[in-house]
């Protein structure tokens, strides 16, 4: 991963303003790299607390006789079920993206090694392409099915 250079990590975490005001030749220096992993870390304890309140809500329910109210109830199950399932599949992703700061291949394309972008990691801390390779693939995808 050429580029990189290693910045002593502040005492005080980055801001997002800091992060994007930084020069290019600074890309995924330490700073960065822990600004990431704390996000990160904070996205998988939220996730990991809401499964368990959802673990919560299931356990609770009560019999309700009335079938409109029944329905109700169990449509709101479901879609916290959906809710959670997504966030398993994100779970996985953001616990990949802290193996990759570990590792040093965090922040840098998968299909070209070219630096994703601070701007599009804010957005999606996850991501493993840079926006023109996820473009690329979108448009594979649209064209030839998965």
């Amino acid at each position: 991963m050429a580029g990189k250079t290693n910045v002593k990590t502040p005492s005080k975490p980055l801001t997002e303003k800091e992060l994007l005001a930084m020069p290019e030749k600074c890309y995924m220096n330490d700073a960065q790299r822990a600004f990431f992993r704390d996000r990160l870390h904070q996205l998988e304890n939220e996730i990991l607390t809401n499964a368990g309140a959802t673990t919560e809500n299931l356990r609770e329910t009560q019999y309700v006789p009335d079938p409109a109210d029944r329905a109700t109830i169990e449509e709101e199950h479901a879609l916290e079920l959906r809710t959670r399932d997504r966030e398993r599949k994100l779970l996985k992703k953001v616990q990949q993206s802290i193996s990759r700061i570990d590792s040093g291949e965090y922040g840098w394309c998968e299909e070209t090694g070219e630096p994703i972008g601070i701007a599009r990691l804010l957005a999606r801390p996850t991501a493993t392409l840079s926006l023109e390779a996820q473009e690329r693939r979108e448009i594979r995808q649209k064209l030839y099915g998965d």
